[in-house]
């Protein structure tokens, strides 16, 4: 890769710090494609980026929830490829990723391998099509656990339960409950089809007796996207004897403290699911074909020169926000 005059970028130049910036213009090389950006999520990992951890250092540009459109195409690609509208699997043969390892959609360009692309149609709503990164993760997540039945239970109302609470409601007579703490993201839960959305913060405490108290069998299936560390006891002791809970919350340091004979004696199944490789396709194709109504997450839309404000919002755990994107 070599880099041919300037771009801007909000770079995470030390701990906390994010600066929009003139940095130097990549060109794809052999095999890749320079993106230029058009829409990117705030996601909760860009914020423990940003704040500083162990997988990247400093300076670096996050953003690996993004849709764009390719600008360039290196030696060997397509040149039919310009100017397509894309989303794209973040990643790369060398086992990086776009938005960590190498620069992402904070910027408003960068590069990717060109094989990783997924062609949108044109006029598609960039902002909701950002959705296509973790509609992935829940597509793969739900493909490792069989089909639900009778009722299902999702814990958790930020991006990834309610895409799972999304995808569930096409499962022919499955009934579906979500559980988590916002009102505004209960009531877009019971728009999304969850015949019951519960508070953790209402009493009883005991979801099972709430659950069957609005005529809903033990779920057979319990999607833990929360990161709580007691959601996920709950999600073990909530479930159906026999039932799978599917873990694709992100815990932290946090341990589980649940009995271990609740999965013996309930013979369940706990299954963890953390990316959505393997899934990228029909994710695009969705999105592609407006077969959910992503756009009803996407809460609020900032220039990118309003980063600072859209990232107090999504810190803020106090507000109605759902997904926050920033837009090119």
């Amino acid at each position: 890769m070599h880099y041919d005059g300037t771009i801007r970028a909000l770079v995470n130049t030390g701990p906390g710090a994010l600066e929009l910036l003139e940095v130097p213009r990549p060109t794809p090389g052999p095999g890749e494609a320079l993106i230029r950006t058009l829409a990117v999520g705030i996601c909760a990992t860009d914020l423990h980026m940003i704040a500083g951890w162990h997988r990247t250092g400093f300076p670096a540009v996050p953003g690996h929830e993004w849709c764009g459109q390719v600008a360039e195409v290196g030696p060997g690609i397509d040149p039919s490829l310009r100017g397509a509208a894309c989303v794209g699997d973040n990643v790369l043969t060398d086992g990086g990723e776009v938005g960590f390892e190498h620069p992402g959609g904070y910027a408003s360009h960068f590069v990717t391998e060109a094989a990783n692309l997924y062609r949108l149609p044109a006029g598609l709503d960039p902002c909701a099509a950002t959705l296509a990164e973790p509609l992935a993760v829940c597509l793969r997540g739900l493909r490792k656990v069989d089909p639900p039945q009778g009722a299902a239970l999702v814990v958790g109302d930020g991006p990834i339960g309610l895409i799972s609470l999304a995808l569930l409601r096409r499962t022919p007579g499955l009934r579906v409950a979500l559980l988590g703490g916002r009102p505004s993201r209960l009531e877009l839960a019971r728009e999304l089809g969850a015949e019951v959305a519960l508070s953790y913060r209402d009493e009883p405490a005991d979801i099972a007796l709430r659950l069957a108290g609005a005529g809903f069998a033990a779920p057979s299936l319990v999607v833990e996207a929360s990161g709580s560390a007691t959601a996920a006891d709950l999600a073990v002791a909530t479930v159906s004897l026999g039932g799978c809970v599917l873990v694709m919350g992100d815990y932290g340091s946090a341990a589980a403290s649940f009995a271990w004979n609740r999965l013996l004696h309930g013979e369940v199944r706990l299954v963890g699911s953390n990316t959505g490789s393997g899934a990228w396709t029909e994710a695009a194709q969705i999105v592609a074909a407006d077969e959910l109504p992503l756009e009803k997450l996407v809460t609020h839309r900032f220039r990118t020169d309003q980063y600072a404000d859209a990232l107090a919002l999504v810190r803020d755990r106090t507000q109605s926000a759902v997904k926050v994107v920033l837009h090119w």
